[in-house]
């Protein structure tokens, strides 16, 4: 997360699925609390349960006994979910192009895509585990 956020909320998960309740209760309530717009909503819970997803599945490798690190920000003009796994990490800077012709069929690799559409910003960090979504208020 970039300097000069206050840490406003924060949430650890096992990497299980059925803890995304958890997570999408946390947008609501980080949403409802920033009086962020209702058509705004669905970006930032779209957008921040697809990084908690992936830091389950690919990070993490469903490994219950590994916790997803989820944290809020606060400025006075966005605001940012940070979404933490302890998995290696992975190459982000060299993603296939889910709208690519050969790829438009392929069932996953669609998630960064997403995030970056919905978010205002994404920024990864510590090789990949960590990523931070950025929404302008």
């Amino acid at each position: 997360m970039k300097e000069g956020y206050k840490i406003i909320d924060s949430l650890q998960i096992p990497s299980d699925f059925s803890a995304l309740v958890d997570v999408e209760n946390l947008v609501d309530r980080v949403c409802e609390n920033l009086g962020v717009q209702e058509d705004a909503y669905g970006n930032v819970l779209i957008a921040v349960t697809e990084a908690v997803n992936n830091a389950i599945q690919h990070g993490n490798v469903f490994k219950t006994e590994l916790t997803v690190d989820v944290s809020v920000g606060d400025q006075p003009e966005e605001f940012c979910f940070n979404v933490k796994d302890h998995g290696k990490g992975f190459d982000f800077s060299n993603l296939p192009d889910p709208t690519a012709p050969e790829n438009l069929l392929k069932e996953n690799g669609r998630g960064i895509f997403l995030m970056k559409s919905l978010s205002d910003d994404v920024e990864f960090e510590e090789e990949g585990s960590s990523v931070s979504l950025y929404f302008v208020k």
